[in-house]
């Protein structure tokens, strides 16, 4: 057997391949673009077909730049969570589009069973809340619209993007992982397995679902890529990160700035609660043993700066928000509330739309810019004071993702914050936490706690701000946001 780990990191953008050794060094990878579509306002979906074809072909560049499939020890996979496919486990082919973790069309469903009085409920059963962000929105949506569904009675599949991967991978196995099945509002959060209740109330149908399995060990086996390869490690692409940063101590904190943001801490083992609208989700599962985190999620982050980019034309490149930004002092007043799929936590407002407000003729396209990065932190201290009101505030903060290579975005947070940020020199913690997953999985590692050796040190931002302007800056944003959540 091989040293190598194998990670097929499945985003919402683009996926890649990309290989591992022990040591936490990235020997090789290869990554692809994934087709976005837009088939009307508040609708994202997805190709599941493209998605398997893509990393495929990424894993296959992949293992060959790393000298072949026999040096590969393990198989560990990540990917966006929420987002929900459909497809017939006689042909293995999609019966429909992928409905995407971002898509809004279940808003009015959601809408009708919290007016019914049905989010209290499901939250201290799932840690969740009734949103269109969730895959059980998804499929009750999808369950009442797509006739072809219903019709192709048991050779309906239903699954995470995780779970269609490991079945094409495998030919036929059908499971999921508790982080990915913890948010699909239908897995209770404190026993770990399908809802009757939930399942009726989304009209999921047991049969299709995965069966619910660790995130490490030896879940599957696949031969597409020759002889055979064990599948040890599955993990959402947020739980996966928080490992890859090594927070696995209770009260340990990272956030993902890649197109949304996610805010996770390490709560553990037992399930949290939520009283200001956060919510409590499985961080990882071992050995049938949960632990459990308190999460914060924004909808819209890198995915702003790509709308700045290829819809509005401000900027040609990511890396010019950066020189944009250090350009002017400040926003000259300006504020942009990034609403552009709706409010996420602590608001959850899918209706809501961004606004960009305290223009004037002074203001140029590097205050409008400056104003975007801004929001990252604003939203990010309205996730603190959450947080901090659940007892579960923060003491420094461990961010990754595309965004936080912008150095005065990362200085910009510890300033909002007030209070330190580590940014790893190694910025792919979701694939790196895959890793260490899989190497756990295929006996490599004893544990987590070995295997965040692979994890490197990097950077610490800290607050340079006074406090009164931190309140001045912060007093305009609420203002803002307060107009945009109504």
């Amino acid at each position: 057997m091989g040293e190598l780990l194998l990670v097929l990191d499945e985003g919402t953008t683009s996926m890649r391949a990309m290989i591992f050794e022990p040591g936490g060094a990235c020997v090789a990878t290869h990554a692809a673009d994934l087709t976005q579509h837009y088939p009307g306002p508040g609708l994202v979906e997805h190709d599941a077909a493209e998605i398997w074809e893509r990393t495929l072909a990424c894993a296959q560049q992949a293992i060959e730049r790393a000298g072949g499939a026999d040096r590969i020890a393990a198989i560990g996979i990540t990917n966006q969570r929420e987002t929900i496919v459909f497809w017939d486990k006689t042909t293995g082919e999609p019966l429909a589009p992928a409905i995407v973790w971002q898509d809004r069309r279940s808003a009015a469903m959601c809408r009708a069973w919290r007016e019914a009085g049905e989010e209290p409920g499901v939250q201290a059963r799932t840690g969740l809340l009734l949103d269109p962000y969730f895959s059980g929105t998804k499929i009750a949506w999808a369950m009442a619209n797509w006739p072809q569904l219903k019709q192709a009675g048991d050779r309906l599949a239903i699954g995470t993007i995780e779970s269609w991967l490991v079945w094409k991978l495998t030919g036929g196995l059908h499971i999921t992982d508790a982080t990915n099945a913890s948010r699909t509002l239908l897995m209770g959060l404190g026993s770990g397995g399908w809802s009757d209740g939930l399942l009726d109330m989304f009209s999921a149908p047991r049969d299709a679902l995965p069966e619910i399995v660790d995130c490490a060990g030896r879940l599957g086996t696949t031969k597409v890529f020759g002889g055979e390869i064990p599948i040890c490690g599955l993990a959402g692409d947020q739980q996966s990160a928080t490992i890859g940063q090594a927070c696995l101590t209770k009260g340990e904190t990272k956030a993902t700035f890649g197109t949304g943001a996610f805010i996770l801490t390490n709560a553990g083992t037992t399930p949290p609660s939520s009283k200001h609208r956060l919510l409590a989700t499985v961080l990882w599962q071992l050995n049938g043993r949960r632990t459990y985190a308190i999460e914060g999620s924004v909808f819209v982050a890198g995915s702003l700066v790509q709308w700045l980019r290829d819809s509005i034309g401000l900027i040609g490149t990511a890396p010019e928000t950066e020189t944009l930004a250090r350009s002017v002092p400040d926003t000259g007043g300006v504020y942009l509330v990034p609403a552009l799929s709706g409010l996420g936590a602590p608001w959850w407002e899918p209706e809501a739309r961004g606004a960009l407000s305290g223009l004037s003729f002074s203001s140029t396209r590097a205050h409008i810019v400056r104003a975007a990065l801004e929001s990252m932190a604003y939203q990010s201290h309205d996730l603190k004071t959450a947080f901090a009101a659940d007892g579960a505030d923060w003491a420094r903060l461990r961010v990754d993702g595309g965004m936080v290579a912008n150095d005065w975005m990362a200085q910009d947070l510890a300033d909002i914050l007030a209070l330190p940020v580590d940014r790893p020199a190694f910025a792919e913690t979701t694939a790196l936490g895959a890793a260490m997953l899989a190497g756990v999985g295929c006996g490599l590692f004893s544990g987590l706690e070995e295997a965040a050796s692979m994890r490197s040190e990097g950077t610490t931002f800290e607050p340079k701000l006074d406090d009164d302007a931190r309140r001045q800056r912060l007093s305009g944003w609420k203002a803002a946001v307060r107009h945009v959540a109504g």
